[in-house]
């Protein structure tokens, strides 16, 4: 397997209400946009879905489209998308979509992980076979 390393930057989002009621989970719909660097390179959008505890903690679920090159062959993939932010931070987990990816990517799988400490830059990993 090769493996993917770099960061992303988040550069903009949309969170919208789902469900918000006193004393309940909170669920939202995220909509965002990110610039990847390293082993990776181009630019993502993601649509999570999120679930926040009465703590301010949450869970997300959702996809992750990235569009640009992945160890230098071109093309796009979408990663179901999994994690967890406490408050402060996050983590996460990707697995590639089986069919998903286009050009170059085009047999692509794999998984990988990502971690936000804070703020719009996330550090990533992405363990991949280009079939």
């Amino acid at each position: 397997m090769n493996k993917a390393k770099g960061t992303f930057t988040v550069i903009g989002g949309h969170e919208q209400a789902i469900r918000d009621a006193e004393g309940e989970v909170r669920l939202t719909w995220v909509s965002g946009a990110q610039t990847f660097e390293g082993d990776i390179v181009g630019a993502g959008s993601v649509e999570w879905v999120m679930c926040y505890s009465l703590d301010r903690s949450s869970r997300f679920v959702g996809f992750q489209r990235i569009e640009g090159s992945i160890g230098g062959r071109s093309g796009s993939v979408v990663l179901e998308s999994t994690g967890f932010h406490d408050g402060r931070s996050s983590v996460g987990s990707w697995r590639v979509i089986p069919g998903s990816g286009t050009g170059e990517l085009a047999r692509i799988g794999g998984h990988g992980t990502f971690e936000a400490p804070g703020g719009a830059v996330v550090s990533y990993e992405l363990e991949y076979e280009l079939g």
